[in-house]
């Protein structure tokens, strides 16, 4: 059957489209005359015969067959890019579908070729907290170098100072992942050899040198009267030194973020600390010296009503917060209740004061009408019971509200729409479905592929502005679900200009010695959070990071890059939004698993780059951005609260934002409706007393 499939791939060309496994449905098998001939009817599932790794050269052998497509011998399967390799293992290598022995030395050989130390000193750190290598002290001995080579130039035969300037950057970029350089067989750090008087901690320092941008630090005269009251009752309280939590409350484009920045830099120009952190890495990215809140507090990933952080008292963490005169915490409605409490018992530990917070001035902000925290399979009541306005906080906070919308000055009849939308006020029909603005929405032909629409609409003149930054940066395309975004990325990065690289993920399941779950099966799996199997790349492609790599350097869930070169084993990649804009990186591939609340009956690793394209996504995961051009794609209706708010709301103006609606419309009304969900009872509209229906 494999030798007559072969021979097929050699004569038919609609047989070379075909992997093995696929061959059967287009194709039935005549054990009698031993030939394939063409199916005409009833389709079947293709299988191949189940082989172990420990099996050797058959399982390296199947491992090609379900990946190369019309090969024409064994031959062909061995010939790799002209090159033909001796076994199928080898070629299995070549291919990029089984991981190299010796990956890590690979990752950081091809990230050399780029010549830039500090980065590859970040890469190196990466390495060291996320790919767990085997033998330390020759990656360093090999790579030390280059790593070095900047300070090499700055100290000329200086060996020591170059030696101990290396390991001092290399530990700061440990020490920010949680890690210290002491634990890794590499040379020893010499503490004291680059103490310049500060008898502080890490943590204080990184945050007494953060940058205050000088439009900052003009803000405070750019206030509007609603961001000046807030700014005053805020100082008055920091300079009081007394105990206080606000909250302010606004939609998208009052200012929110113009308050807290102005708040920073008159706190950090006095020589205080301000910490900045929010609870997506978006919204972190956009403030200066901004972390998220879990690698901030170190927030263990699953809270419950009596959990901690994991701060110790004498950590440099909690040394931090004793000093900071004011915190600020950017989206806190998306964080689930428990979360925030879990902090709240943290700092009266840390503090030793028996006060909301430990006594600290903190500065909660963000929007209700936007999403809400993320309770896997709940239903109403229960996403509402971890909502904030849920917490014994809640009435503890002194509510800022923000009304003045900046973006009315150039749009007021869209401002004035979304304000309806998030409140819940425009008008609806069944099943609550709202009237969408026709200036708002895109019409398209049934003989017109809907995607297309979208992209033509969002993406014009790709082809000629592709490796423009800014023009790559200020569109996307948002979409409610995860198998609707990847369908449109995979469209836009085979129109995007260059030449592409596909990355295939090794999967695993660990323990499973009896190989009971195949590889095809795992490399089938999407779970949340986690990068796709097949991930495929151009230079100069927009790309979002999926982990909290390294938060300091601007590497945390959620920031948005351009990818600005690879190899098989280490991407270079470029931030392209917030505060670390322009700094360029090197990422390699990680193992990532699943959160338990998945269901898998197994712990499922996959070892990849960790991100994915970043031309459409999701509408939880733009919360906190501006786009100028946005597109929204919805297939099938939102199904959460103020999905379609956040995703209006990402754009400045009615013109530059654009929305495909393909659900079933009402028969007997004109125009183009969707639906849109609000839980009242989390905007203080309704009395949160009352019982909720599920």
């Amino acid at each position: 059957m494999l030798t007559e499939y072969f021979r097929m791939c050699s004569i038919d060309s609609e047989a070379k489209t075909y992997l093995y496994r696929e061959f059967p449905k287009y194709y039935v098998w005549n054990s009698k005359v031993k030939t394939w001939t063409k199916r005409k009817t009833r389709s079947v599932i293709g299988r191949i015969a189940i082989a172990n790794p420990r099996e050797g050269e058959r399982y390296y052998e199947r491992l090609l067959l379900n990946h190369v497509r019309g090969p024409l011998s064994f031959n062909d399967l061995l010939t790799v890019n002209g090159k033909q390799c001796q076994t199928f293992k080898e070629a299995a290598k070549e291919r990029g579908l089984l991981e190299s022995d010796n990956s890590i030395s690979e990752c950081m050989r091809e990230a050399v070729v780029f010549k830039m130390p500090f980065a590859l000193r970040s890469l190196f750190a990466t390495i060291l907290v996320h790919c767990n290598p085997t033998d330390i002290r020759k990656l360093w001995d090999t790579y030390y170098e280059d790593m070095s080579e900047d300070f090499s130039r700055l100290y000329g035969n200086s060996h020591n100072t170059i030696l101990q300037s290396t390991l001092n950057s290399i530990n700061n970029c440990l020490q920010s992942m949680g890690k210290s350089i002491d634990i890794y067989d590499i040379p020893q750090l010499d503490h004291n050899f680059l103490e310049v008087g500060s008898s502080e901690c890490r943590e204080i320092n990184e945050e007494m040198s953060v940058q205050i941008p000088p439009e900052d630090i003009d803000a405070q005269s750019q206030l509007n009267p609603e961001q000046h009251h807030a700014f005053t009752k805020i100082m008055q309280t920091i300079n009081a030194g007394t105990t206080a939590i606000f909250f302010v409350d606004g939609p998208g484009g009052t200012g929110k973020t113009y308050l807290y920045r102005a708040l920073l830099a008159n706190v950090r120009s006095r020589g205080m600390i301000g910490l900045a952190t929010a609870t997506s890495g978006v919204a972190a990215s956009i403030l200066p010296g901004g972390r998220t809140a879990h690698s901030r507090f170190e927030i263990p990933l699953q809270t419950s009503e009596s959990t901690m952080t994991n701060m110790s008292k004498q950590s440099g963490v909690a040394k931090l917060i004793r000093k900071a005169k004011v915190i600020i915490w950017d989206e806190a409605p998306m964080a689930k209740r428990q979360t925030i409490e879990t902090v709240d018992r943290s700092f009266r530990d840390i503090m030793d004061i028996d006060k909301p917070f430990g006594g600290k001035i903190m500065v909660f902000g963000g929007d209700f009408r936007q999403v809400l925290p993320v309770v896997p399979k709940s239903t109403r009541a229960e996403i509402v019971n971890a909502s904030l306005v849920k917490s014994y906080l809640w009435p503890l906070m002194e509510k800022i509200q923000f009304t003045r919308n900046m973006r009315a000055r150039t749009d007021p009849t869209f401002s004035q729409f979304l304000l309806r939308v998030g409140n819940g006020d425009e008008p609806t029909i069944r099943e609550n479905l709202i009237l969408l603005p026709e200036q708002l929405t895109i019409k398209h032909s049934k003989d017109e592929i809907p995607e297309e629409s979208i992209i033509k609409e969002i993406f014009q003149n790709l082809q000629q502005n592709a490796a423009t930054t800014k023009y790559v940066t200020e569109r996307a395309i948002l979409a409610s679900r995860n198998d609707h975004v990847d369908k449109i990325n995979n469209k836009l990065i085979s129109q995007f200009p260059g030449e592409s690289k596909i990355f295939n993920s090794f999967d695993s399941a660990e323990d499973d010695t009896n190989n009971y779950y195949q590889e095809e099966y795992l490399n089938t799996l999407t779970p949340n959070g986690l990068p796709p199997h097949r991930l495929e790349l151009k230079e100069n492609a927009p790309i979002m990071l999926l982990r909290n790599l390294d938060p300091s350097s601007g590497l945390c869930n959620g920031t948005r890059m351009i990818c600005r070169g690879f190899s098989q084993n280490v991407l270079h990649a470029e931030i392209s939004s917030g505060h670390s804009a322009t700094k360029h990186v090197f990422l390699p591939r990680i193992q990532l698993s699943p959160p338990e609340n998945e269901g898998y009956p197994f712990k499922f690793i996959r070892k990849q780059f960790p991100i994915r394209l970043c031309f459409a996504m999701t509408i939880n995961k733009a919360q906190g951005q501006t786009i100028h051009n946005v597109g929204l794609y919805l297939p099938q209706h939102v199904f959460s609260h103020g999905q379609l708010y956040v995703a209006l709301s990402r754009g400045i103006s009615m013109s530059t934002t654009k929305v495909l609606v393909l659900t079933e419309q009402p028969k007997c009304q004109k125009g183009t409706y969707t639906k849109n969900i609000v839980y009242k009872e989390v905007l203080g509209l309704e009395d949160t007393s009352k019982p909720i229906q599920a």
